[in-house]
């Protein structure tokens, strides 16, 4: 593809919405994309409505123009042809519960230091450190804590969800506004 971003593989380990929407715009901006997805699973959003011809049309919506692949990084053989494309990547996505790469072995502190040169971006519900960090954060969950809920709806209604998930769109915007700094900063301090 072309862009400003042609030319940098970006590994995906996100699923459902937050880091699927960050790496679609990496794609979008013409980086290369692989998808790294649980065998038999796959991403969680392969099973939401609606279908079309059997294929989820929200996995469709978000993963365009990405190449996948079924990896279990659990298992030692896997795990090596993940280290085989993570060393040709410029950025790895990720958007699990704080704590689960680090129990597979890939976590910043062991990543950096064998890719000193690689982009690490985390997407958690509420980030890698703190009293809540371990919590899912489901969009509409945020939407009520930030009190967006209260400001929607009708007069004298209930709190009312917005009709998108905002929370998990601004978070991956803002996932890939912080992954193209660091690109620049990476080209400026070379």
């Amino acid at each position: 593809m072309n862009g400003p971003l042609k030319n940098l593989l970006v590994v995906d380990l996100t699923r459902v919405l937050v880091g699927p929407y960050c790496t679609m715009i990496l794609s979008d901006l013409g980086a290369r994309v692989i998808k790294i997805e649980a065998p038999e699973i796959g991403d969680d959003s392969r099973g939401f409505g609606p279908f079309i011809d059997d294929y989820s049309a929200y996995f469709m919506s978000l993963n365009r123009g990405k190449e996948s692949i079924a990896l279990n990084l659990k298992n030692e053989n896997d795990k090596k042809i993940f280290e085989k494309i993570l060393a040709k990547a410029d950025i790895l996505v990720e958007n699990f519960k704080p704590g689960t790469l680090e129990k597979w072995g890939f976590g910043w502190n062991e990543v950096s230091k064998k890719y000193p040169k690689l982009i690490y971006a985390s997407a958690s519900g509420f980030g890698q450190t703190g009293p809540l960090k371990e919590l899912p954060a489901y969009d509409m969950v945020v939407q009520g804590m930030g009190g967006l809920m209260s400001v929607t709806g009708h007069p004298n209604s209930e709190p009312t969800r917005v009709g998108t998930s905002i929370g998990d769109i601004t978070a991956g915007l803002f996932t890939a506004i912080g992954i193209n700094a660091a690109l620049y900063d990476r080209q400026k301090n070379r």
